[in-house]
């Protein structure tokens, strides 16, 4: 290769690179909108006791997550109605309203994204760890969710499996001297919902 050619090589792979950085500087952000179908969406508890394995479930009442996919810091909130509780029994699911969750003084269970690590992919399934902060009875407590989610379109769906150390967190042991239950309680979701995309407005002098 001639040195003209050489120049001529390195200018055209130089503008090349330049528009290449310029389009991407100027394509607009975009934030991910998550809006929670609450008909749709399952909330099934599991607690072990000596005698038998409990399995219920709760309702969701709200839920909306936004997230930026390039910083992974979300917002939004999920919103679980506390005394909506059902176990089949009339008499346990009473006295988990009245004395362990205490739902006529704290009528909400809420959950706070601060941010998704891992990448979500637009269409197909993902896997990603959602950080965030859990509200029971009145208690902040920080939680990872592991998640996998599936977007196609403009729908979506999430499934998660975590363990809530109740006691530990102070809410009281439901145990009797004849019935034995386990200190945490597992929990399944099956969230479903719709999705959008919206531009993210930078603010000036923030990145």
């Amino acid at each position: 290769m001639t040195s003209r050619s050489q120049l001529r090589f390195a200018l055209g792979a130089t503008l090349c690179a330049a528009w290449i950085t310029a389009a991407a500087t100027t394509l607009p952000a975009q934030e991910f909108a998550l809006e929670f179908d609450t008909a749709g969406t399952k909330i099934e508890f599991t607690l072990a006791d000596v005698l038998h394995t409990v399995h219920g479930a709760f309702q969701l009442k709200s839920g909306a997550i936004r997230f930026d996919p390039d910083t992974g810091k979300a917002t939004g909130k999920a919103v679980v109605d506390a005394a909506s509780g059902d176990s089949g029994s009339r008499g346990r699911d009473r006295r988990m309203r009245k004395d362990i969750l205490q739902s006529e003084r704290y009528p909400e269970i809420t959950f706070i994204p601060s941010f998704v690590e891992g990448r979500v992919a637009p269409e197909g399934e993902s896997h990603v760890q959602v950080h965030g902060v859990f509200r029971l009875c009145g208690q902040d407590h920080d939680i990872v969710l592991p998640a996998n989610v599936s977007a196609g379109g403009q729908r979506w769906s999430a499934t998660a499996h975590f363990v809530v150390p109740y006691v530990k967190w102070g809410l009281k042991n439901p145990s009797t001297l004849i019935l034995r239950v386990s200190d945490k309680v597992e929990i399944d979701l099956r969230v479903v919902g719709t999705v959008s995309r919206t531009v993210r407005v930078p603010v000036p002098g923030k990145t």
